[in-house]
């Protein structure tokens, strides 16, 4: 809908308001036909009024939606979008309901209708009736709520809910506007014409697609001449339409002064390793990484040392790199900053540890510590890296936990469907060792080592880690009982500094962790199977991403 030419809500707005005008002379005209349609809304207003369960119920719905309540809905849209940096939006869901209230205003006034003389004589309205303010209120918000989902909410079962529950929604309060009698059916239609006709007028006038933010901020110099070779490395399950995605960007890339990209898509064999290796090699001046944290990932640690920008377009679950690099959510606008913000120079983290009874990382056959003399190998360990997080115990036993099925369907509720599942697992004992000092020995529930300060949800669980610092930060969680983590999160939440055998916190340039039990462990979200080790050492500035400016 946001990416056809605007001619198409064009027509179907003029279509809402050529009907509009034919009701209203319709009704300035007492024409008969139209006499014989609203008559009928007295037995329905007469039966509702006889009930006085239905009357409740009907009076409920009317004060849940009049002008306050409505007035209120969409402040708080308004505000709710604008600190999410969707200013246009906000701007078109304001215009809409302030043109909608204000036309409302001026027809009622203009055509002057009396209410239907069927309304409950206790109740009664006397001021104009055509047409119906509550209808063409929720008819706007309606439209309005049906333009932001189609623009910002991936899954497609999603905005299809949505758009079911905004029609269901507006049908609820015609009806209800009916049954109270408070309306003649032709009211509550060119109510529903106006608000809908009003909103898809506003979509052809004023897009809210949020501009490029490079319009607001002098260029930036360019300190080698580059020839705007772009590539982009797709994960195509992670988005809705692959064609339309290519689509996209090609448009934004060719408005932003780059030459069409090349396409790199992701396998099940391959996640993104020989896809940024192939763009490098072709000598793409910037690579476009979309999908979820293991693709970026995956090309992140290949661009590592190349000098080639990585500009990321968060498509997952967690999006926890782009999240603690203020790369929006929402896919045009990560676009944006990936083709015209500024690079930034931020830290990797090398991983080796043992390959554990799975196979480790890449799924071997081999055992933890094969020939039994206590010392890893190349034949006993892996080594990985990761840009986000690396967890030990109840935080990697989540991941593993995570039915992909659900996953698909639900989003981030599959996460807390399995933390919930394992939210008592048992304590570890490990040993730690921070920059090659000596080992200390801990209890702990779940052990994480970050490089950004930010985890799933928005939890501060590191809060003093920064992604470009030179040195990791770790925790230890230790909640004896099942109702200490009550606590726990209010101290985390709070970012308070106390440290102690529940929460404690250490830094390090290099971090190493040994537990006494094969443990359960992740790499940025990423299960890498149970296993006993994990040697980890921060890169400093590393890598150059794309963030705002």
């Amino acid at each position: 809908m946001l990416d056809r030419p605007r001619t198409v809500p064009l027509a179907w707005a003029a279509g809402c308001l050529v009907l509009l005008a034919l009701l209203a002379v319709a009704v300035a005209t007492d024409a008969a036909w139209l006499v014989s349609i609203d008559d009928r809304g007295r037995s329905a207003g007469a039966w509702a009024v006889d009930d006085a369960g239905v009357q409740s119920a009907l009076r409920i719905v009317e004060d849940a939606f009049g002008t306050i309540a409505m007035t209120l809905y969409v402040v708080v849209l308004c505000l709710a979008l604008f600190l999410k940096g969707h200013v246009r939006a906000a701007e078109y869901a304001g215009g809409v309901a302030i043109v909608t209230a204000v036309l409302t205003t001026v027809m009622k006034a203009a055509i002057g209708r009396a209410r239907p003389d069927w309304q409950h004589p206790e109740d009664f309205l006397d001021n104009q009736a055509f047409p119906s303010g509550h209808a063409s209120s929720i008819a706007a918000f309606g439209t309005v709520v049906i333009v932001l989902a189609v623009m910002l909410v991936r899954r497609a079962v999603v905005r299809r809910l949505i758009g079911v529950g905004a029609v269901l929604l507006v049908v609820l309060v015609g009806l209800d506007r009916i049954l109270l009698g408070r309306h003649y059916p032709s009211d509550v239609a060119a109510g529903v014409l106006l608000g809908a006709g009003i909103g898809l007028l506003a979509l052809s006038v004023f897009s809210p697609l949020p501009r490029s933010h490079a319009l607001k901020v002098e260029p930036l110099p360019e300190a080698v001449p580059s020839a705007k070779r772009l590539a982009v490395v797709l994960n195509p399950i992670k988005v809705e339409d692959v064609e339309a995605f290519m689509t996209t960007v090609t448009s934004m890339a060719r408005a932003a002064g780059w030459r069409d990209p090349t396409w790199h898509l992701t396998t099940v064999e391959d996640s993104g390793t020989g896809q940024a290796e192939a763009a490098s090699v072709a000598g793409a001046d910037l690579v476009i990484v979309c999908g979820g944290d293991g693709t970026v990932r995956e090309v992140c640690a290949e661009l590592a040392g190349t000098g080639i920008p990585v500009g990321i377009v968060p498509a997952g679950t967690g999006n926890l790199l782009a999240r603690n690099l203020d790369i929006p959510l929402y896919i045009r606008a990560a676009i944006d900053i990936a083709l015209t913000g500024q690079d930034r120079a931020i830290d990797m983290v090398a991983v080796r540890g043992d390959r554990g009874p799975t196979g480790g990382d890449d799924h071997a056959e081999e055992q933890h510590d094969a020939d039994g003399d206590g010392v890893l190998t190349e034949d006993d360990e892996f080594s990985s890296h990761f840009m986000v997080m690396a967890g030990m115990g109840f935080d990697a036993a989540i991941m593993e936990g995570v039915n992909e099925d659900i996953k698909r369907r639900v989003g981030w509720l599959a996460y807390v469907l399995s933390a919930l599942k394992s939210l008592m697992y048992p304590a570890t004992r490990v040993e730690l060792s921070v920059d090659g000092g000596p080992w200390t020995r801990h209890r702990a529930r779940t052990i994480v080592v970050g490089n950004v300060g930010y985890l799933q949800a928005g939890m501060p669980l590191l809060p003093d880690a920064a992604i470009d610092d030179g040195v990791l930060d770790v925790v230890l969680l230790y909640p004896r009982r099942f109702l200490s983590w009550i606590p726990l999160a209010v101290r985390v939440l709070a970012r308070r500094r106390r440290t102690d055998e529940t929460v404690n916190r250490m830094t390090g340039r290099t971090v190493s962790i040994r537990a006494a039990a094969e443990t359960p462990r992740q790499l940025d979200g990423d299960s890498i199977g149970p296993g006993r080790e994990l040697h980890m050492e921060c890169i400093h500035g590393r890598l150059l991403v794309r963030v705002p400016r």
